[in-house]
């Protein structure tokens, strides 16, 4: 039995995805293991290989089958746009990708101004304003805290993932727009999803019986 490879997105995600893998009956000692330089880890009694990655790589590993099977946040798929299967809304690490920016902003986004954009997610940002806004707008890539653009004048807006919108607060920021609901999400190598079908279905209804008992504790 050739293993089933699984990269996660670092961080909270990680930690929340294995929790689940672990209700799923595939936990894996290695990854608890403090100190340790490893970076494969594996649960050789039932064939499971996991590895953590940033997330903004995550779906190149699974796209080219580094990985059959990935967990990453929506955001992350939609601005990578990788050629994959995106098989399950995981219900964890929800939030909402918004265009914010000060109150003063909200008529330039009504009157479909030419302003400035900054993000660090480009072709989200694109998408929401020439494709479904119409609008056409200057984006700036950023890599820190978005927040400062509108600030310091570089942008009139910026387009971010919003969670608690405590930060956005704190600098007289608000959201003006919501582009979509964001949570993590199981993704899927396409030829692997051919060759590991019956072993990834298991998977996936295993996550799809933790989510809905989830769903069930929240209501």
């Amino acid at each position: 039995m050739r293993y089933l490879t699984a990269a996660l997105a670092k961080g909270r995600l990680a930690a929340k995805a294995m929790e689940m893998f672990k209700a799923a009956g595939i936990p894996c000692e290695e990854m608890s293991e403090s100190g340790s330089r490893k970076l494969i880890f594996e649960n050789k009694e039932l064939g499971m290989r996991f590895f953590l990655a940033k997330a903004s790589d995550v779906p190149t590993y699974v796209e080219y089958g580094a990985a059959d099977i990935g967990i990453v946040g929506k955001d992350t798929l939609l601005e990578e746009g990788r050629r994959l299967y995106e098989v399950l809304d995981l219900n964890i690490g929800r939030c909402r990708m918004c265009v914010c920016g000060p109150e003063s902003a909200r008529e330039l986004l009504k009157r479909h101004e030419l302003i400035r954009v900054a993000t660090k997610y480009p072709r989200i940002a694109k998408d929401y304003f020439y494709n479904r806004k119409d609008q056409t707008v200057e984006i700036i890539k950023l890599n820190g805290s978005i927040e400062l653009a509108p600030l310091v004048g570089l942008s009139e807006v910026i387009v971010d993932i919003v969670e608690t919108g405590s930060t956005l607060r704190e600098n007289g920021l608000t959201v003006l727009e919501e582009i979509c609901p964001l949570s993590a999400r199981m993704v899927v190598n396409q030829v692997s999803m051919k060759t590991e079908n019956q072993r990834i279905s298991a998977l996936i209804r295993d996550f799809q019986e933790l989510v809905r008992k989830k769903e069930e504790q929240v209501l």
